[in-house]
């Protein structure tokens, strides 16, 4: 499968409209699991639903301007817009309502030992990321792709150039540092 999502890519990218229709066909179920398990289940209508967060990042990912190299790569910039949708949603609450309704996120997704499912605000969480980006890049980058896009370590270090031992301790460097940061 991914050989043939990589295959959709590169055709997309040359122009053929029905390998993009194909490959969000393939996609997506794939990236509304990845939302859903970004999202904190809540009361209905009041949370952000994950098929909103996959139709908005498919609309920022497929109108950006990006040469795919793999699979991989497409499914870490699906994390990156799912970010910035949860970001961007977020906001927009807060806006709102002063904070009110704010979407939560579990961390435990990237350290799966751990298990121990603390939720944050995504805007706290976000800011945090930042502040991480500024001390360790790569890190924050693995933290985007475990949490925000549900990628496999091997996927991580495949996109990051690095081996899967790398991006282990980056996650684990990652998660203290973020706990830290967000207590």
């Amino acid at each position: 499968m991914a050989e043939e999502l990589t295959r959709l890519l590169h055709a997309w990218r040359e122009g053929d409209s029905a390998s993009r229709d194909r490959l969000v066909a393939q996609v997506y179920d794939t990236l509304r699991d990845m939302a859903a398990a970004r999202l904190r289940r809540g009361e209905g209508g009041r949370t952000l639903q994950p098929t909103v967060v996959v139709h908005e990042a498919l609309l920022r990912l497929l109108g950006a301007d990006t040469e795919w190299e793999d699979r991989a790569h497409f499914f870490a910039l699906a994390a990156l817009k799912m970010r910035a949708v949860l970001v961007d949603h977020a906001r927009a609450r807060a806006a709102e309502k002063r904070g009110g309704d704010a979407v939560a996120l579990t961390l435990s997704h990237a350290d799966r030992e751990a298990g121990d499912g603390v939720e944050y605000d995504v805007l706290a969480l976000h800011q945090a990321l930042e502040k991480l980006s500024e001390h360790d890049e790569r890190a924050a980058r693995g933290v985007e792709m475990a949490y925000f896009g549900g990628m496999e370590r091997e996927e991580i270090a495949c996109v990051l150039g690095v081996s899967v031992p790398t991006v282990e301790r980056d996650l684990r460097f990652a998660r203290a540092w973020l706990n830290r940061q967000l207590a």
